[in-house]
Parts: C-alpha cells; sequence; structure tokens
C-alpha cells in the first residue's frame, strides 16, 4: 500500500521533527521516507563541506585547488574508519532495537565510542608527523607540498571530529532518530559555511590565515557538530539512556563490533584508496591544471551522491531492525523499494551533469585549462549515476545485515583488479591521459553495482548473527 500523495507533507514533517517510529511493522513507503529524508539532507550537508572548502579555496589558484583535492583524497581513508565504525554502530545498535533490546542497544553505542576514541589518537598523530610526506605520494608538486602541509597537517591531525560525526550519527541512525544526526550535520555546516570565508580572507584589517582557515574553519565547524550530538547523546533522548556503568571495557561486545567494523572499515578503504590512485593517475598523467579540474568535478559528484547515502543508510537501519524483529522478508523488500527510489532520483542527476556540466564547473574556476577537465570527468563519470545509486543501497543492505564481508570481497575485486588497472591502461599505456581514469569510472562502478544485487538476491545476508 502507498502513501496517499496528500499525505507526504504530514510524514515529511514528521521525519525532519524525528519522531521515534517502530520500523519493523506498518507502511514500509512510510518508513523508506521518514528514514531517507532526513538522512539524505544529512548526508547532503555533510557534502556541503568539500564543495564550500573547493568554492572558496578556488579562489587561491591551481595549487591550493590541488592542495585540497589531494588532502581530500587521503581523508577519504580517514571517512572509511569513520564509516566502518558508524556501521558497526549501527548494525548492532538497529539488531537491538528490533529485538527490543534497549540495555544492549545502549551498551553498543557505549563500545563503540570507547573503540573510536582509540582510534582517533593514532590516526591524528600520524597525521600531524607525515603530512608534508602524504602530499609528496599523492604526487603533489613542491609548491603544492610548501603551501599545503599546514592545511594538511590540521585535516589530518583533527580526525577525531571527524570519526565522531559519523560514529554517533551511526548511533542515532540504528535506534531509528535519523532527524537527529541531520540537525548535527545542519549545525557542522552552517558553521563551515559562516567561518570559511572570514578564517581564509579575514575580516576588516585582518588578513586572515589563507589556505590553512579552510582547514581550521572545517574542522571548528565539525566540532561544534560534535558537540551538539555529544550533548543530545548523554542527555538521553528516547531509546538512548546511557549509563555510567557501561563505560566499563565489555570484550564480548567489543569483540563482535569489531567484527563488524573491521571488513567494513576495510571495504571503504579499498574504494576510497582506489580513488586515491585514480587522483594521483591524473595528476601524474595531466598536471595541476588536471588535477584541479578533477576535484573540483570530484566535489560536485559527492556533493550529488550522497543524498543516495541516504537512502542507503535508510535501507542499512530497516535491515538491521527487522532481521533483529525476524522478519527477513520485509528487510529484503524495503531494500528493493529504497534501490527503486534511488535509481529514480540518480537519473535526475545523470540529466543534470551530462547536460549542464560547464555552468557547474564555472561556479568554482574560470581557467580554461581547469574548466575543460572538470566538465569532461562531469559528463563522462554522471553517465553511470543510476548504477551508482543501485550499488550503494545493495551494499549498504548488507553492511545493515552485519554481513560486511560480502561488500569488502566485491570492492576488493572491482576496485583493485578491475577499475585501477583499467584506468592504467587507458590512461598511461593507451595515453589517453585523465579521459582515460573518467571512461574507466562509469565502467568499473556499474559492473560492481550488478554483482552487488546478483548477491543480494541469493540471500545469505538474512542469516547473518549479529
Amino acid at each position: 500500500m502507498k502513501i496517499p500523495f496528500i499525505k507526504y507533507i504530514q510524514v515529511i514533517g514528521q521525519a525532519l521533527r524525528g519522531d521515534l517510529t517502530d520500523y519493523t511493522v506498518g507502511n514500509i513507503n512510510k518508513a523508506i521516507v521518514l528514514l531517507a529524508i532526513p538522512m539524505i539532507l544529512e548526508l547532503s550537508l555533510e557534502s556541503v563541506f568539500a564543495v564550500v572548502d573547493m568554492f572558496f579555496v578556488g579562489k587561491l589558484g591551481p595549487s591550493a585547488i590541488a592542495t585540497v583535492g589531494l588532502t581530500e583524497a587521503v581523508v577519504t581513508l580517514i571517512y572509511s574508519a569513520a564509516i566502518g565504525l558508524s556501521t558497526a554502530a549501527t548494525a548492532m545498535v538497529a539488531r537491538r532495537v528490533g529485538e527490543k533490546n534497549y540495555e544492549g542497544a545502549n551498551q553498543a553505542a557505549v563500545q563503540s565510542l570507547i573503540i573510536s576514541f582509540l582510534v582517533t589518537i593514532i590516526i591524528s598523530i600520524l597525521g600531524v608527523v607525515y603530512a608534508p610526506h602524504i602530499l609528496k605520494f599523492m604526487g603533489a608538486a613542491p609548491d603544492v607540498v610548501e603551501l599545503g602541509k599546514n592545511y594538511s597537517r590540521v585535516m589530518l591531525g583533527g580526525s577525531v571530529v571527524i570519526i565522531f560525526l559519523f560514529l554517533i550519527n551511526g548511533i542515532f541512525r540504528g535506534v531509528g532518530d535519523a532527524s537527529m544526526a541531520m540537525r548535527s550535520l545542519w549545525l557542522a555546516s552552517g558553521s563551515n559555511i559562516i567561518l570559511c570565508p572570514i578564517l581564509i580572507y579575514g575580516v576588516g584589517n585582518w588578513s586572515g590565515f589563507g589556505l590553512i582557515g579552510a582547514a581550521i574553519a572545517t574542522t571548528i565547524g565539525r566540532g561544534i557538530g560534535v558537540t551538539y550530538q555529544c550533548y543530545h547523546l548523554f542527555k538521553g533522548r528516547g531509546i538512548l539512556r546511557l549509563k555510567k556503568s557501561f563505560f566499563k571495557p565489555e570484550i564480548d561486545i567489543i569483540r563482535g563490533l569489531l567484527k563488524i567494523a573491521w571488513p567494513a572499515t576495510f571495504q571503504f578503504i579499498l574504494a576510497s584508496g582506489s580513488w586515491i590512485v585514480l587522483a594521483k593517475i591524473v595528476a601524474d598523467t595531466g598536471g595541476t591544471d588536471a588535477s584541479a579540474g578533477y576535484q573540483i568535478a570530484i566535489r560536485n559528484i559527492v556533493f550529488f551522491i550522497l543524498p543516495a547515502w541516504g537512502f542507503s543508510n535508510a535501507a542499512a537501519t530497516l535491515v538491521g531492525q527487522n532481521l533483529g524483529a525476524k522478519n527477513p522478508d520485509r528487510a529484503e523488500k524495503s531494500v528493493m523499494l529504497t534501490a527503486k527510489y534511488t535509481a529514480v532520483f540518480m537519473a535526475f542527476v545523470t540529466f543534470l551533469f551530462v547536460i549542464f556540466p560547464v555552468p557547474i564547473i564555472k561556479i568554482f574556476s574560470h581557467e580554461k585549462a581547469v574548466v575543460d577537465v572538470g566538465v569532461d570527468a562531469l559528463r563522462i563519470i554522471g553517465t553511470g549515476y543510476i548504477f551508482y545509486g543501485i550499488g550503494m543501497v545493495m551494499m549498504q543492505a548488507f553492511n545493515g545485515s552485519g554481513d560486511t564481508k560480502t561488500p569488502t570481497w566485491i570492492n576488493a575485486v572491482g576496485f583493485w583488479c578491475f577499475e585501477i588497472p583499467l584506468a592504467y591502461l587507458l590512461a598511461v599505456y593507451l595515453k589517453m591521459g585523465p579521459m582515460g581514469v573518467f571512461i574507466c569510472i562509469p565502467i568499473a562502478e556499474s559492473a560492481i553495482a550488478l554483482v552487488c544485487y546478483l548477491f543480494f538476491r541469493k540471500g545469505k545476508w538474512k542469516l547473518i548473527e549479529v
């Protein structure tokens, strides 16, 4: 049964308010809307960080753009750790909620916080110490390394706010409170938008910090979002009631979380690591202008693809809670409906990128060499958007069930045994340069989506115990 159109406004209002709902019963279409709308808004605002930084930094020239792009490519490895830990938290919390074991859900939330704190210490230290070496490894020219080393240090050293922003939102998503995750991103993104131009260019007689100001603004903005999250997390909202006694390490729960988290982290490292290699191939074969154009295109691609992550995360929550309620058929139906809605959205984005790439790229740069590369990248990569969205939903469905190993193997083969060799063949061996990288992306991503769908239909994910 579908929701009558006239009731959608009421449902949207309910989604934005964050009314707690039992997603194991009732109308599945309504459940998808209630979860997906705040998740789409949440992740769209997360992508605003990258777009806002690129918009203001773009005025500092190609070297600054390349610095942000290359650093962001490395920061995606931190996102991988954050998403992996968040995936584990969502899967376990959602499963406990579906079982109506609310104390177990709270214990899982606390143990995920403990694990994440330890991880951030290691990442932050390595990032601060090795930032210049990382830029050199990425193929940055000497002037880019000199300009961007402190920017990279702030971004990598501030990994704690990246990881906790993702993790705590994963906890809220697990209990079905997607609106709280959305509001924390609103606050973080709004703070970044205000702070970015001030800290880069200054106010009045103060000239600002330049490029490093963008990193400071982003880190402070995310920190404000995390502070807001922590206030509501420890205050207690609905199912979440964190007790002091829960902060003692529980080995069994930690082991269960790590069992889900390490393949999930590796899964996203495989994906984001492949994007780092692709960025390096573009930089090596096309130079600074090509790298800048590609990075601008990628920012826009990320901006428009993250709403599909909203649908995907909705699927993960529905799968986890319905498997906990011993209703695997409802879980499968939820995923298939979510994939349908995602495909419709992504078809619109494909049209946008193929028909209007020039005005989109020119928002960020007017240098002809940069614009030309960005337009080609946006148009070619955009042709595979429908497949990207379907593949994301299927992968998150696996993750929501606790089966993080299947999508990890798919990523390993799809990205590292197919996409990267294909990119090298086209860009280097056949001397197509950056264009070869752009062409390989929709080919590889579409193949990965098809494989995900086939494995999902086999249904082995329904038997995973969390």
